[in-house]
């Protein structure tokens, strides 16, 4: 009774195992199939050695004793379009002949045309439109374009303005608080000497003097009919009891308004005389 038990249950699982085993016996080119609980006869089975151009690959999964015969896993890919027998591509291990195994016939399909043997081209098609982003990049361009066109020209100005605004002082700048001063009343002795100092250092300078003797050099500056006007006023400010007060400061300083005050620089150091 229990022998019986154990046979029915043996054929439950089998049944059970049986109906749950894939039976791919069609597929695409390059696509794996299945063939599983495959029973076949004599010893056990394994893949042909593989050879350049063979239609079918097949591989053994696993296989199983069942009774006198063997349950078989198979996995098998096509490689060429057609009906293939699996058959034809298992050897025995123990290197028997398998002349008694049974047809497992297959069919390879081909996703090309007939006649066809390599894919063609895929259609054009025009690429998928990004909603918003042409848009985005033109104006982010646009905006970046203004931007550095205000820059160009907005900072240019702003520069040549800043040029302007910053000119260098005229040699007439620097000395129109002496000479005011001295006019007013309001300078004291050495600033009057300064004026002198700086007066003769810069026509010495500008008349090629720099090799005559000081005395000969102030002697040539006040023959200059423009570089003596200030200074013989300057002298007389310094030297006369009762000096003339009454001076145009704006016309004496005329001669100066196109030198700069950088100019000054080199004859105002101490010993420039």
């Amino acid at each position: 009774m229990r022998a019986l038990a154990l046979s029915i249950a043996g054929l439950v699982v089998a049944a059970t195992t049986t109906a749950q085993a894939r039976d791919q016996r069609t597929a695409a080119v390059g696509m794996r199939a299945h063939i599983e609980q495959l029973v076949l006869p004599g010893s056990e089975l394994g893949p042909a050695p593989s050879t350049f151009g063979a239609p079918v690959v097949v591989r053994v999964v696993a296989v199983w004793p069942h009774g006198e015969l063997r349950r078989y896993d198979l996995e098998w890919v096509g490689l060429e379009a057609g009906r293939h027998d699996l058959a034809r591509f298992l050897v025995r291990k123990d290197g028997s002949p398998t002349a008694d195994l049974p047809a497992i016939p297959v069919e390879v399909t081909s996703v090309l045309a007939e006649g066809v043997t390599e894919p063609g081209e895929l259609p054009p098609r025009a690429p998928e439109r990004l909603d918003g982003y042409r848009t985005t990049q033109i104006v982010a361009a646009a905006v970046w374009g203004a931007g550095l066109l205000a820059i160009l020209l907005v900072g240019r100005r702003f520069r040549r303005a800043k040029v302007v605004v910053q000119a260098p002082p005229t040699l007439a700048d620097r000395l129109r608080p002496l000479v005011q001063a001295v006019v007013d009343g309001s300078a004291d002795t050495a600033a009057k000497a300064e004026l002198e100092r700086l007066l003769v250092a810069f026509w010495r300078a500008r008349l090629g003097l720099h090799e005559a003797h000081p005395a000969a050099a102030i002697t040539a500056i006040k023959q200059n009919a423009e570089a003596g006007a200030l200074l013989r006023q300057v002298e007389a400010w310094l030297h006369m009891p009762s000096p003339p007060l009454a001076t145009d400061v704006h016309e004496a300083l005329a001669p100066y308004r196109t030198v700069t005050a950088d100019g000054l620089a080199p004859i105002a150091a101490p010993g420039g005389r």
